[in-house]
């Protein structure tokens, strides 16, 4: 608390940065548990798809709304409500082991998920306005991205291993229940709202679209030669296309949509969302992937493979931590971040058979490098790339970009790999080069929104000034 028996800022980025890994936490355990889960559920291949897939499609449908809400109706109920949700479908997940059950907690976990992370980031724009100390809030709740994918993985597996599958869950769900009365505690209350009313098409089309885009992309998992996957393609891009021209109408009317338009005309906005799925699409989906690999290829155990996974992520929180001392803006560092993600990519090609598990370290160290740097960055351009009054909204629209990108490249990396178990290492090989060149491109497409900015403060300088510009070097960062 300070003097004004108000509470801190620095209890705030607490809170905020301890419900996004309690996020990433219930986000890896399935991943950890897949093996057991199939055992005690009784899941065949198509059920296990989903069980992974499934909390990814309450997020991707979850984060821009949530986002918006809490900048509507106030970022701290948002935050608290998501954790209590998050703790509700931990709950629900562990009353009946059927497939069909699980899969749908695991949706209502990622609807919950999405509130914490997307509120959680507004939350720390709102205590940390602007400058050092907001870079400095950011690169905490970056790091704190990084441990829930690092110790996650390891705590469920071995908490499983010890206990049976339900108990990592309702431990979880305790911890969860804990941060929606630590919400209450030591976050400030919102503060009062003018007038507004939540964008209600435009919430339904971004959730019916991004439903319908990672339903069409688990369902062509199990083979493309089906009308099916692509029917649901289709009708995603069908209903994406239909929020665009609501949002469009809405704006021109004058009217508060679900994701302005106008935002699409800010270079460190395109940056942001670009790095964001750039970074899903590459070194996300890599990673995903990684822990099969390690087991159908290397013969590895679970726990290699969680404490392998560990390695990435655990390189990834110090970096985060440190990347404000870096002397680059914020868009500058998406560009490192991707550029050095796609050398620790590139490391990881040439596996093969009789590779130990030290061939995939040098790898794993440089990748989780570049991952400190981008999860510290994205962080800090989702907030700096919007208005004040928007920055749980800008935090959950780059998430979704985040967590949609994850979506088709794990689709794409499980492509290139196949199936077939003497292919495992051709494929993973093609993979890794595939994600490379995505994070590649990722960088190349972030240095000209760089440009753009640049390009932009010059000609506002031109005329005087008369606008507002980005720095050429931080966007609005």
């Amino acid at each position: 608390m300070t003097r004004t028996g108000q509470p801190s800022p620095a209890a705030t980025v607490t809170v905020a940065a301890g419900g996004t890994f309690v996020a990433l936490v219930f986000f890896t355990s399935a991943i950890a548990q897949i093996a057991s889960l199939s055992s005690a559920l009784d899941a065949g291949p198509g059920a296990q798809s989903w069980i992974l897939a499934s909390m990814s499609v309450g997020l991707a449908a979850g984060l821009l709304v949530t986002g918006a809400l809490g900048d509507l109706y106030g970022r701290r109920m948002m935050f608290g409500i998501g954790a209590v949700v998050l703790a509700a479908g931990g709950l629900l997940g562990v009353t009946d082991a059927s497939p069909a059950i699980f899969v749908v907690a695991r949706v209502i976990q990622g609807l919950g998920a999405a509130a914490v992370i997307s509120c959680g980031l507004g939350l720390i724009a709102q205590v940390r306005p602007t400058g050092p100390d907001r870079v400095r809030a950011t690169a905490v709740w970056g790091s704190s991205v990084g441990a829930g994918i690092a110790i996650g993985p390891i705590l469920v597996t071995l908490v499983d291993r010890g206990l049976g599958w339900r108990w990592p869950y309702l431990i979880l769900a305790l911890l969860a229940l804990v941060l929606a009365a630590l919400t209450l505690a030591l976050t400030p209350a919102d503060p009062p709202r003018g007038r507004g009313s939540v964008d209600v098409p435009g919430a339904v089309l971004i959730g019916v679209s991004t439903s319908l885009l990672l339903s069409g992309l688990v369902t062509g998992r199990a083979g493309w030669n089906r009308a099916l996957p692509w029917t649901l393609l289709l009708a995603a891009v069908v209903a994406m296309g239909a929020f665009g021209w609501v949002q469009a109408r809405k704006a021109a009317r004058g009217g508060r949509p679900l994701l302005d338009p106008a935002l699409f005309r800010r270079p460190d906005f395109v940056g942001a969302t670009v790095a964001g799925l750039a970074t899903g699409t590459g070194v996300i989906a890599a990673m995903s992937f990684a822990p099969a690999l390690v087991g159908r290829g290397l013969g590895g155990s679970a726990v290699e493979a969680a404490l392998l996974l560990g390695l990435w992520s655990v390189t990834s929180v110090p970096v985060a931590l440190l990347a404000r001392r870096l002397p680059l803006g914020g868009t500058a560092q998406l560009v490192l971040g991707l550029s050095v993600t796609a050398v620790g990519l590139l490391a990881l090609t040439g596996i093969h058979d009789g590779s130990g598990f030290g061939r995939l370290v040098p790898g794993l160290v440089v990748a989780g490098i570049g991952s400190g740097v981008l999860n510290a960055a994205l962080g800090r351009m989702a907030v700096a790339s919007v208005p004040p009054a928007l920055a749980a909204m800008g935090s959950g629209a780059n998430n979704t970009a985040r967590y949609l990108g994850s979506a088709i490249g794990v689709t794409a990396v499980s492509v290139l790999v196949g199936t077939e178990p003497a292919g495992i290492f051709t494929g993973w090989t093609h993979a890794m080069w595939f994600t490379a060149g995505v994070s590649v491109l990722g960088a190349v497409a972030v240095l000209g929104c760089l440009g753009w900015a640049r390009r932009g403060a010059v000609a506002g300088l031109a005329q005087g000034g008369g606008a507002e510009q980005l720095s050429p070097t931080t966007g609005s960062g």
